[in-house]
């Protein structure tokens, strides 16, 4: 019947969940780009994909084709400028 210490077939505990590794940023402060303004944030700066990874890009607009230099690189973003 019921063992001692038993696990359920769904769930697994805490342990179950596989970590994920956070993924390299494709880009890297100081390094130029060009770059396609393809949407623009609710803040106001345009956003720029390089390999999908998220670049804002303050004081641009959609349809914008311009290199950039990265400033800041996060975890699933980075911030840029227009050079």
């Amino acid at each position: 019947m019921y063992k001692k210490n038993s696990r359920s077939s769904y769930g697994g505990g805490f342990n179950s969940f596989e970590r994920m590794e956070p993924r390299e940023a494709p880009v890297e402060v100081g390094k130029q780009y060009d770059v396609k303004i393809e949407d623009i944030a609710k803040q106001g700066d345009g956003i720029a994909r390089v390999n999908g990874f998220v670049i804002f890009v303050p004081g641009t607009q959609i349809n914008d084709e311009l290199k950039i230099e990265i400033k800041a690189v996060k975890r699933n973003f980075a911030f840029g400028e227009a050079v």
